[in-house]
């Protein structure tokens, strides 16, 4: 961290709270879309200081698999009592009680790509017509496509052939009735800019992002944790292994690295020497060349 560029990283702020502050300025119901990850847990931190020492003038979006990390939920509630802001949760459950979705089946089976639909609902039943959320540029190549504007149609689907030039920070934010955007205020930053922040603003994060013991399996050269909701094969032998997560999501699909690192300092140096992408962990990105890209096409975060 002493050899972090902090200038940088104050700009790097200043670009992602001047992005929220133009979503509140130009859309009617905003809401920042939180999984319980860093990413998410970075925006609401840059929201908080966006309109301090007002509150967050917009709603939190949860979407709920059923398939969470307790330590995620739980995280996910302190944080919204300490923030004293509205949390709307969307249940993929629920999508899966009224049959507007079917539930996958098989060992890889996940609930991950059914948060589509759950999401579309959520935004269309609370009238949101910018959904923030903590994507960035350098996770994976679908997203390094992305604008900070990211218009939606209104079947709420991306078309990267259909986006706005942002010219010197210049945000489009028309739209007609039934659209929408996404919109992604850290876009420009990197997973050792969202680490170094984080260090330096020294922020409580979810205890699985550091390392602990836990019960996994190792599935096409991912460690998941292993959990009621994965269907083992008879060759699959949970293990206890020393993992933490480099990012978070639905159990399913969310995978572990082996690591030692029970301190952000620890954390920083192993992404400093890791040659891995942090997507590279998860399951659900391996199903296709272009599985990202296609959930984004659909509606995805």
């Amino acid at each position: 961290m002493e050899n972090y560029n902090l200038n940088y990283l104050k700009e790097l702020e200043a670009e992602s709270i001047f992005v929220i502050r133009e979503v509140a300025a130009q859309f009617e119901k905003p809401a920042l879309l939180f999984s319980g990850g860093k990413d998410s847990i970075l925006l609401a931190h840059l929201s908080r200081k966006a309109f301090h020492p007002a509150k967050i003038p917009f709603p939190l979006i949860h979407i709920d698999t059923g398939h969470n990390f307790p330590e995620t939920l739980t995280y996910r509630d302190d944080l919204i009592k300490e923030l004293g802001v509205k949390l709307i949760v969307g249940s993929v459950q629920d999508s899966i009680d009224s049959g507007k979705v079917k539930e996958e089946t098989g060992f890889d089976a996940s609930r991950n790509m059914l948060q589509t639909v759950t999401l579309l609902d959520t935004l269309e039943e609370y009238k949101i017509d910018a959904a923030m959320g903590g994507a960035r540029r350098d996770e994976e190549k679908a997203r390094a496509k992305e604008r900070f504007f990211s218009h939606r149609d209104e079947f709420g689907q991306w078309d990267p052939k259909n986006q706005r030039p942002e010219l010197w920070n210049i945000f489009n934010g028309k739209k007609n009735p039934g659209e929408h955007f996404r919109v992604f205020p850290i876009s420009n930053w990197t997973e050792m800019d969202v680490w170094n922040y984080i260090h330096m603003e020294n922020l409580k994060m979810p205890v699985i992002y550091f390392t602990h013991q836990r019960l996994c399996i190792q599935r096409n050269g991912s460690i998941l944790a292993h959990s009621e909701y994965l269907n083992l094969r008879d060759t699959e032998i949970p293990e206890m292994l020393q993992v933490r997560f480099r990012t978070i999501g639905d159990m399913t699909c969310t995978g572990a690295v082996l690591s030692e690192a029970n301190s952000l300092e620890d954390i920083i140096k192993e992404v400093s020497v890791s040659r891995q992408t942090e997507r590279g962990t998860r399951a659900d990105d391996k199903r296709s060349e272009s599985a990202m890209e296609d959930r984004k096409k659909e509606g995805y975060f």
